[in-house]
């Protein structure tokens, strides 16, 4: 069976229902497969001192799904009709190597013989694609990707010592990126661009610090309904009433610490049981959400929120503190405000916030490290038939480096305009 007709059977399957809460369909409209050359970036010059090769080769294939205008969906409409896919890649990642020489910014660390390697990493993603531009046989999309991954090597004391990017087999997975495509027949086209993607551990697990990659992607396209979603017959106006509402949240997480990290890496005698360890305790950590949103269209919704966070660490860090002679004060408590964004897609969400601690005391560590601002950021589903009770995950960061990671629930409480 040639590539042409397996497509074709795999992608021409029975409509599929979406999860839309007005009972719209989402059926599927075509798939690619991929390649992609891509690079590790270096993202800082201390990363740059043992971050040695950095080529790896990734491929891939997705199975989209969309409504057509045919479907009258208010959603599809306000976003141009996009492209919600299924997909799944592998990164062959043994040509990226690490490898610390002698360097009085190691510390206690003694420099090892051999080269560590990143290792493969198969990942499973959900994307989102919306066209900027459509025109004959052109498309324009960006694309948004999040899921997991899977790694066949990862920091261990025995082969892998130097791989500070990857501490877990499991890690998060997101990518984004720009695609342009060219239909060189009625249902087959050529796709491009460039992508950008990054896997961590969310600060579960340790080394923490993740990787990065990006590169040019060039790929086949199979897209029967193209020229439907070209010529796109008008869909009937469907009005959209603009409410307020707060919305409260809880969250139930968990995170390593960088200050065992550091302990154990560069402020340990090579002849401690502790000496660059791979096991690092996992401390509960939990979150409120007190929001207040204004939802001015379909697809949007901001607002502002008050965010508490209590940390059960903090014992462990004040604890690692004295035993450096380091005076400062210790809470379990931080207390910030944020700037708070949702985006949708009927019962899905990308929830994003940007905040300032108002009260935060977590040792010296974080005073050097930690800015005075964070950065959350999580999808959600929510259950129209549980009064819109909202499930996700979410990412707590400092400057794009994860902080926690969380499963939140949260309700929405209406608080004007008619349904």
């Amino acid at each position: 069976m040639n590539l042409k007709t397996f497509l074709v059977l795999l992608l021409s399957m029975a409509a599929v229902k979406g999860s839309a809460a007005d009972g719209d369909t989402l059926r599927i409209v075509g798939g690619t497969v991929f390649v992609q050359p891509a690079w590790q970036l270096t993202m800082n010059s201390i990363e740059a001192k043992w971050l040695k090769q950095k080529q790896e080769y990734i491929f891939g294939g997705e199975v989209h799904f969309s409504a057509l205008p045919c479907d009258s969906d208010a959603f599809a409409e306000d976003y141009h009709f996009p492209t919600l896919s299924i997909g799944a890649k592998l990164a062959l990642n043994n040509g990226v190597t690490m490898r610390r020489t002698e360097d009085p910014l190691w510390g206690r660390l003694v420099p090892v013989d051999y080269d560590s390697h990143l290792g493969d990493i198969f990942s499973l993603y959900g994307s989102f694609s919306r066209p900027l531009w459509r025109r004959g046989r052109w498309q324009l999309d960006y694309t948004l990707r999040a899921g997991v991954g899977y790694g066949s090597h990862f920091y261990n004391k025995t082969d892998d010592i130097d791989n500070e990017l990857i501490g877990s087999p499991f890690t998060i997975y997101f990518g984004a990126g720009l695609l342009v495509s060219y239909m060189f027949s009625k249902q087959w086209g050529v796709t491009a661009g460039i992508l950008f993607g990054h896997h961590s551990n969310g600060a579960l697990a340790r080394p923490n610090k993740g990787e990065n990659h990006a590169g040019p992607v060039v790929g086949l396209r199979y897209a029967p309904h193209h020229d439907e979603l070209v010529q796109q017959r008008h869909v009937p106006h469907q009005p959209f009433n603009k409410y307020w509402y707060a919305d409260l949240r809880l969250g139930f997480g968990g995170k390593t610490l960088l200050e065992d990290w550091q302990k154990t890496q560069f402020n340990t005698d090579p002849s401690d049981p502790d000496y660059r360890t791979e096991h690092f305790h996992l401390y509960p950590a939990y979150s409120f959400q007190a929001n207040m949103m204004y939802r001015y269209a379909r697809r949007w919704a901001s607002g502002l929120g008050l965010d508490v966070y209590y940390g059960s660490y903090y014992r462990h860090v004040r604890d690692l503190d004295r035993e450096a002679g380091k005076t400062c004060s210790h809470s379990p408590w931080s207390v910030g405000i944020s700037a708070k964004h949702s985006v949708f897609y009927h019962n899905l969400s990308l929830d994003m916030a940007l905040g300032v601690y108002l009260f935060r005391q977590m040792g010296a560590s974080a005073k050097v490290i930690e800015k005075p601002y964070y950065e959350r950021i999580g999808i959600f589903y929510s259950f129209p038939r549980l009064a819109g009770l909202r499930i996700g995950a979410s990412v707590n960061a400092h400057f794009t480096k994860a902080d926690l990671t969380e499963i939140i629930i949260g309700i929405p409480l209406r608080l004007s305009g008619t349904p």
